[in-house]
């Protein structure tokens, strides 16, 4: 798959990136070669390669829940620039 200035240039304003033309050249280049790159993938045989999530197996990776002495509800909303007995208080937002 070869990637042309134009299609670099609809992916940059797809991403909301205004590119000058030297840099739009640039990254073209660079774009080409990571697609290169990517292709070369395809020259390898993963008939007997199992699909993973991550490259390093991991197991139970959080942390076990624990009680633990949190702010009371007055601390909790001492700050609060609008707030009633229990509550933040929000402006609307849908529209009730």
């Amino acid at each position: 798959m070869s990637l042309s200035q134009d299609d670099v240039e609809k992916v940059s304003l797809l991403a909301r990136l205004l590119l000058t033309e030297e840099e739009l050249t640039t990254m073209t280049g660079q774009m080409r070669d990571i697609v290169g790159y990517v292709e070369q993938l395809n020259e390898l045989d993963t008939t007997d390669v199992e699909p993973m999530a991550h490259a390093v197996e991991q197991f139970n990776v959080f942390a076990a829940d624990e009680v633990a002495p949190s702010l009371s509800r007055d601390e909790a909303l001492a700050n609060a620039p609008k707030r009633d007995d229990e509550c933040f208080r929000v402006p609307a937002v849908l529209g009730e």
